[in-house]
């Protein structure tokens, strides 16, 4: 049975099993309710993305009318395992920039400018994280960001942020409460490994359909190394974002007590997942915050968090045509 389907933003959730084809100019969702069949029809103007959560089947005629319609496509499978995405083909293609894409990939120190960049993001934005809370760990991430530049190569550099980051995972059982002995994937060992897990894998499919809307290749990326199936520039920008659209939608959902323990997660092949109940609260969350607004900077009017994605990927557009050098979002609220 379908049991849900969400309209958050431009963003439809669809968290069970159904059929989803074209009909006339719509998207229509078949499922069974009560014994029943019953359908539902989305207006394709209406829709940027659906995530799929449950088992679906689809043809080549409905994956021909998302491609026209510029609709990515993201599915799960029943642990919460983000399995892969459609991406329609590109509408906003630049040889130029791509040629400028791999130039930067290819020149060893452009290569880890970029790299340092990302991971200078990271963590800043995980003191962030910790100053909010009064944690003095977030004095030790300081040492690590301040070797960024002494990093000489990306191995060198992917070490120094694996620290930090154990610093930062090291206060997260204060945080939350819960058991965290540190990061365990592939399966979570716990019920924070599985928050993170499926909130990163989120993040990764809410990045690559922002990426779609530029001119940049998701294949070509630079602390990340590029490899044959799958789009690694999207990884590179979440060490950006990942603080502040996973981590703090965990903090918060644990504190407040509206994730529980006993009630949202079950055990199963050595491992710990969120249940469809749990994945629904995550996922709810996850899209208000990105509709929660900022006041901009440098833009000096307020955007959305979803908006500073795309804005992150346009800064580093303008860095590869040497027209303003990439600084990562750093966050101050």
């Amino acid at each position: 049975m379908l049991r849900i389907v969400e309209k958050m933003g431009r963003n439809y959730y669809i968290f069970s099993s159904g059929k989803i084809s074209r009909h006339e100019n719509t998207i229509q969702i078949e499922y069974e309710k009560d014994g029943s069949l019953q359908r539902k029809t989305l207006p394709v103007e209406e829709v940027d993305q659906i995530f799929f959560m449950g088992e679906v089947s689809l043809n080549s005629k409905f994956l021909d009318f998302a491609n026209k319609n510029g609709i990515v496509l993201h599915f799960f499978n029943y642990y919460g395992y983000y399995v892969g995405s459609f991406y329609p083909r590109e509408k906003h293609i630049s040889g130029v920039l791509l040629i400028k894409q791999v130039e930067h990939y290819i020149d060893p120190q452009k290569r880890l400018f970029l790299a340092k960049k990302f991971v200078e993001g990271a963590m800043h934005n995980f003191k962030r994280n910790l100053e909010k809370r009064n944690l003095d760990v977030s004095e030790k991430i300081s040492e690590y960001e301040g070797k960024i530049e002494e990093c000489k190569s990306i191995e060198e550099l992917m070490s120094c942020e694996a620290h930090a980051r154990k610093v930062y995972y090291s206060v997260w059982n204060d945080i939350t409460g819960w058991p965290f002995e540190g990061r365990t994937m592939n399966p979570p060992s716990n019920e924070l490994n599985a928050l993170i897990s499926f909130g990163n894998s989120l993040t990764y499919a809410t990045i690559l359909k922002e990426l779609y809307h530029t001119p940049l290749n998701p294949t070509v990326s630079y602390l990340h190394e590029p490899g044959t199936k799958r789009y690694s520039l999207v990884l590179d920008i979440a060490e950006v974002f990942k603080p502040i659209l996973v981590d703090r939608i965990i903090f918060r959902l644990v504190n407040l007590g509206v994730l529980k323990r006993e009630r949202h997660f079950f055990q199963e092949l050595n491992g710990v997942f969120l249940n469809d109940e749990g994945r629904k609260i995550f996922v709810e969350e996850f899209e208000k915050e990105l509709q929660q607004t900022v006041l901009h900077r440098n833009l000096k009017r307020k955007v959305k968090y979803q908006s500073l994605i795309r804005l992150e990927a346009y800064k580093l557009v303008k860095h590869f045509l040497d027209d303003k050098e990439y600084k990562p979002l750093k966050v101050w609220w």
